[in-house]
């Protein structure tokens, strides 16, 4: 299994439009297939940072989710509301319920 973190922080005055559009990506990467979880969470001591904790299957699920449209679609929108670039963290799950 693999787990992917991905930092992003929002521009000021930008969150509730960057929810909007992770509001209509997630039952989205829901349907697709390896998806084992994805959550959208807002940091609590820094409420312009948005962290989606991610969990699949394998690498070849996480490139699948990568190359479908409706995630392309959604980076490119959510790119514009973003204040720098993403950190991406990927890891090897070794333990979980």
């Amino acid at each position: 299994m693999i787990a992917l973190i991905a930092k992003m922080k929002i521009k000021e005055a930008k969150m509730d439009e960057a929810t909007n559009l992770f509001r209509g990506l997630v039952p989205k990467v829901g349907e697709e297939e390896g998806t084992l979880g994805y959550a959208v969470c807002r940091d609590k001591a820094n409420p312009n940072l948005i962290v989606v904790v991610e969990r699949y299957r394998g690498m070849e699920a996480i490139q699948a989710h990568s190359s479908t449209p409706h995630f392309k679609e959604f980076s490119k929108a959510v790119g514009a509301l973003l204040d720098g670039k993403p950190d991406i963290t990927i890891l090897e799950e070794i333990f979980s319920i």
